[in-house]
């Protein structure tokens, strides 16, 4: 294991401490162990409150989306790992200003669980929250399984437009249902060339030929829906196209916003390759993208490899997508 740091099961705390001495404008760490990230000028009173969790290694999901127009906490685990029942619940309460909070996360086993309890704890607290689960990997269940995948990169979607429509006053209700909207409007579809080594366990999570890729492999490692050969650019962002319109067809006049996203180790230049492809092909379907993000959005570590992300847009997403919103990771 080749990484830059101190102690392995020191990773995540000294992370969260230099993350937050960087950015004292963002966030704050509260709780007993400093694993629940807030923003410094919460709860904005009167808003609704929106919280996510899950494990480290995935920056900037979970913790880099706090932030104005995002959201108001997060619970961070250990890599690859669940917070804890208790660190959820602190994170509720971070962000709880009287107008509830909505509970925003991936949909894995450990967080769902831990939410679930976090949620009935902070209920006989008098505060009210409401869940919604992001499920977007189609590699991960059928469409008439939905609700059994993975939550992905289309986590950052759902960030962003829940929390435009809280700022704007909405109640829990409307805010709640907006996520579920725009969760429900994304699929995402990865690609995966090497595996990544969690600090703790210090070696890699699966193993991959050097002339391999997979498709379909999951952010932390899950089996995807084909390995073989590693191929051309074009032949690559071809057949992730082709899984993702199979799911989510699209027409003419369509207006979508998409995601290329780096798995970690994956360069700019390579992005930008994937990019130019996908752009020419929704063009040829008449299909308009909006607001396109390239980058390190939802990552696994070191893993090389990229995801795409579509978002279908309707008046009301595509509106709330092109709110402001301000964080070190994502600003509009």
């Amino acid at each position: 294991m080749k990484k830059i740091l101190n102690e392995p099961f020191a990773y995540v705390d000294e992370m969260l401490v230099g993350l937050c001495a960087a950015h004292p404008q963002y966030f704050k760490q509260i709780g007993p162990e400093g694993r629940v990230i807030v923003r410094p000028d919460g709860p904005v009173k009167g808003k609704v409150g929106i919280v996510s969790g899950g494990g480290s290694g995935h920056l900037p999901v979970f913790t880099g989306y706090v932030g104005k127009g995002l959201l108001d906490a997060c619970a961070i685990g250990e890599v690859f790992s669940s917070p804890s029942v208790d660190q959820m619940a602190d994170a509720i309460r971070a962000a709880n200003s009287g107008a509830g909070v909505l509970r925003l996360y991936g949909n894995y086993g450990g967080d769902n669980m831990n939410f679930d309890m976090a949620g009935e704890m902070v209920e006989m607290e008098d505060i009210q929250t409401t869940t919604v689960r992001v499920a977007d990997d189609v590699a991960s269940a059928s469409l008439q399984e939905q609700s059994k995948r993975r939550g992905v990169a289309g986590l950052v979607y759902s960030y962003k437009i829940a929390g435009a429509k809280a700022d704007s006053g909405a109640n829990l209700q409307e805010v709640t249902a907006v996520a579920q909207k725009a969760a429900l409007a994304c699929r995402s579809i990865g690609v995966a060339l090497t595996p990544c080594t969690v600090p703790a366990v210090g070696k890699p999570t699966f193993q991959i030929g050097e002339d391999e890729m997979e498709i379909g492999m999951g952010i932390h490692g899950e089996p995807g829906v084909r390995r073989g050969p590693l191929r051309r650019a074009d032949a690559v962002c071809e057949e992730m196209l082709s899984l993702l319109l199979t799911d989510l067809p699209l027409r003419s006049g369509d207006r979508i916003s998409v995601l290329v996203n780096s798995l970690g180790a994956t360069p700019p230049e390579e992005l930008y390759i994937i990019y130019r492809f996908l752009s020419q092909r929704l063009a040829d379907l008449g299909v308009h993208i909006v607001m396109p993000w390239v980058g390190r959005y939802a990552t696994s570590m070191e893993m090389a490899g990229l995801s795409i992300t579509f978002c279908k847009l309707d008046a009301e997403l595509e509106a709330l997508l092109k709110a402001p919103c301000d964080s070190p990771f994502l600003r509009v």
